[in-house]
């Protein structure tokens, strides 16, 4: 099994009917500050007499290798009968040549760039996207077919927490793929909320941080319909007192 980490994960099927899942954990931060730039693939090898067998294998990737990072969101997009992985945003160490003992763990936002990873055969290649202007970190991730959404997330070089939302689209030619970027208008600023998806077309965000010191209690959702997103604020839960008075609030 990988080491202990928050790191980033998603599930992926070898197409878009399949029942059968891998889940795929990128990076992290391990509880001794260390970061990881490797990459699993987990599966569920058997299921008997309630107790399930996990298979979990190391993927060497080769090209341009996201560095180790956390904070950041890999997802998986299905074009023309083919899949590929995305991976963007995150926190990293600064370079080994700024690093002195008082700074030795001082993170930076990485690279604004786009990684299409093929999991099949480990090629990893990066992308830079003009739309994109800073390496967002804790931001909500959304996959629909051949399309990821990024929304919000914070910013650590300007400490600000944008309402962004991004489009990035990846068509899989049989030549290279081609990535596009689109700004949309309607993004929230949010950092650290935990998305969870109640149906085909809706997704739920709940929690994480609107300011450093200011907790997000309103829910959004998030409904797809023609290709249009839409994001709206729900009807608050009647939050518990430990909720309410937590400094801690984030997925």
């Amino acid at each position: 099994l990988p080491p202990l980490r928050y790191p980033a994960t998603c599930t992926f099927s070898g197409n878009l009917e399949s029942e059968k899942h891998q889940y795929i954990i990128h990076g992290g931060k391990t509880p001794n500050n260390e970061l990881s730039d490797k990459i699993y693939v987990m599966s569920v090898v058997s299921k008997n007499n309630k107790k399930v067998t996990f298979r979990c294998t190391e993927k060497d990737l080769v090209g341009d290798i996201p560095e180790g990072r956390y904070g950041h969101s890999i997802d998986v997009v299905y074009s023309r009968g083919k899949s590929m992985g995305v991976l963007f945003g995150g926190r990293s160490y600064i370079p080994s040549a700024q690093r002195t003992t008082e700074k030795w763990n001082s993170v930076a936002d990485c690279l604004p760039h786009v990684f299409l990873v093929d999991f099949e055969f480990g090629c990893s290649t990066s992308y830079i996207l003009p739309e994109l202007q800073d390496g967002l970190s804790f931001h909500v991730s959304i996959a629909r077919n051949d399309t990821v959404y990024i929304l919000g997330g914070h910013s650590l070089a300007n400490n600000i927490r944008p309402a962004n939302l991004y489009r990035i689209r990846v068509d899989l030619p049989l030549g290279s793929p081609a990535v596009e970027c689109t700004v949309l208008p309607g993004g929230i600023s949010v950092s650290s909320a935990i998305l969870t998806q109640i149906s085909n077309d809706e997704f739920v965000i709940v929690g994480g941080y609107q300011l450093e010191n200011q907790k997000r209690m309103v829910c959004n959702i998030i409904s797809f319909k023609d290709n249009k997103i839409d994001i709206l604020e729900m009807e608050t839960p009647d939050w518990t007192p430990d909720i309410k008075h937590s400094k801690i609030w984030f997925g």
